[in-house]
């Protein structure tokens, strides 16, 4: 067992249930078209759960490596490894990618290629999570977009076409500015090691190579490397694909858009732009800064605008990744000066990550058991007085939309806790105006609450048909989740403790 490749496993086993799933999908029988897929998705907790059983918390460095020399004549290696950042986003992946699955529903259209595609998909984050070279860590990353393409595209609502489009164009545009930028590095350092990337940062070698190639090269680099994370999180204003993409898409593609894929931009930020560009992050920090404040305050208000529930909990997504990004920018910008406030600031991002995968995916499950009931309506005046006909649902619904507001004993209070204790030690004006994004959260979640659960039955909201069986199930983990991290957070925070103690001394 201590011998067994972990991670390779992790990644590769998704890769090889699609692969079975789609050569063997004519010969299955009905009922394993669906069957074959959760179960080769529910490879990734139980690998998941082995992994957590092998990791030592107090080591900060990568563990459980795997390092082979791929291409020798570019010194690409195949190189994977894992720390506590690495961990809690394989185990948020392990999580919701089966619920995915079991969640979809038994009359879903080619559902043996559709679960091919989404095991394709879920191997391609995982890869993402765990490579450490550059040349293999792109692959996972360009080859994520072609499943979530074909699953927007083919399963989804009446303008999922031109939503899957415009998702590809956005994010293959800033996947090339990321491609030169590592060009760049290549060209002036000859490896694509993440590891020895950061090391020749902290030296200060890399900045020096650089820097000789042209004096505008690092800073330029930088750009090209920020605004390839940036489309992907997305930082405003790079945030116009999301809306659509997330409404348009099935709901089980959304769930894992916005519980696992969104969090690989700011995974991005934290394993590759930070540790490799500290300087010119520090230098262009004010600039940032007022970004994430625009994603923090205007998707709140954009939220709020929305009739439409599934673009109003997709607004509610950039509004909550705003904050990790705000926290990041906090601490580039104040550097060492106030240990205890960056510590929680990047201890709440880390949290915020994994606890806005749980309650925003269970509002977009939430919001797809509406459209079906419905006969596809989801606008806000469509229902009215569901907890009358429905009280499990709406009791199931009003956890996820109270822990995504951030209610305490919930999940979601602990990260933005966290998160706003760190940033008004470091930049108090920041964070005194992001108070209005979580006000307005408030209003644009309550008025979820009241408009469609509240009141005289009316709409859409007559004889509304409770949950069933699958349903229960499918929601049923994600609200445990919700009330186990809220009540006891240090099972996760537990995992990367000493590893943001090592970022907040490590700063330059």
């Amino acid at each position: 067992m201590n011998n067994w490749p972990l991670l390779s496993l992790l990644v590769f086993t998704p890769w090889v249930g699609a692969l079975i799933v789609f050569v063997l999908r004519r010969q299955l029988p009905t009922s394993l078209r669906h069957t074959l897929p959760l179960l080769f998705s529910l490879s990734t907790l139980v690998l998941g759960a082995l992994t957590l059983a092998r990791f030592d918390p107090s080591v900060t460095a990568m563990q459980l490596t795997e390092k082979h020399r791929w291409i020798a004549a570019l010194n690409v290696h195949y190189h994977l490894g894992l720390d506590g950042l690495s961990l809690i986003l394989v185990l948020l992946t392990g999580i919701i990618s089966p619920l995915v699955l079991f969640g979809t529903p038994r009359n879903i259209r080619c559902p043996a290629i559709h679960g091919s595609l989404f095991l394709l998909l879920q191997g391609s984050a995982l890869g993402v999570f765990l490579a450490l070279d550059f040349f293999p860590w792109f692959v996972f990353w360009e080859l994520s977009l072609v499943p979530a393409f074909f699953l927007i595209k083919f399963w989804g609502g009446p303008g999922a076409p031109r939503a899957a489009y415009q998702f590809v164009i956005y994010t293959i545009g800033g996947s090339a500015f990321l491609l030169l930028g590592f060009a760049a590095l290549y060209a002036a350092t000859g490896t694509f090691d993440f590891i020895e990337l950061a090391a020749l940062a902290r030296s200060g070698v890399l900045a020096t190579k650089l820097a000789a190639v042209g004096g505008f090269w690092p800073q330029a680099v930088f750009l090209g490397v920020l605004l390839g994370f940036a489309v992907k999180v997305p930082l405003f204003p790079f945030h116009a694909w999301l809306p659509p993409a997330y409404a348009e898409a099935p709901t089980g593609t959304s769930m894992f858009l916005t519980g696992v894929m969104s969090k690989m931009g700011v995974y991005g930020f934290l394993r590759i732009l930070w540790p490799l560009f500290p300087a010119p992050l520090h230098a262009a920090a004010g600039p940032l800064l007022w970004l994430a404040l625009g994603g923090v305050v205007l998707g709140a208000y954009a939220a709020m605008r929305q009739t439409d529930l599934k673009r109003m909990v997709a607004y509610s997504s950039v509004n909550h990744l705003s904050y990790c990004l705000l926290a990041l920018f906090a601490v580039a910008s104040s550097g060492p000066a106030n240990p205890a406030a960056t510590t929680a600031a990047l201890s709440g991002t880390l949290l915020q990550l994994f606890n806005h995968g749980l309650s925003a995916a269970a509002l977009f499950f939430c919001v797809g058991i509406m459209e079906n009931r419905s006969g596809g309506k989801r606008g806000l005046a469509d229902f009215g007085g569901v907890r009358t006909s429905a009280p499990i649902f709406a009791g199931f619904c009003g956890v996820a939309l109270f822990s995504s507001l951030g209610l305490p004993g919930l999940n979601g209070f602990v990260g933005e806790f966290l998160i706003f204790r760190g940033v008004f030690g470091l930049t108090p004006s920041f964070a005194a105006i992001a108070t209005l994004g979580l006000l307005v959260t408030a209003l644009f979640l309550l008025t979820f609450w009241q408009r469609v659960f509240h009141g005289p039955a009316a709409g859409a909201g007559i004889k509304f048909r409770d949950l069933d069986t699958r349903e229960v199930i499918t929601l049923l983990p994600l609200l445990m989740l919700m009330f186990a991290l809220g009540l006891v957070p240090q099972l996760l925070t537990g995992l990367f403790n000493p590893l943001v103690t090592a970022w907040a001394t490590t700063l330059p």
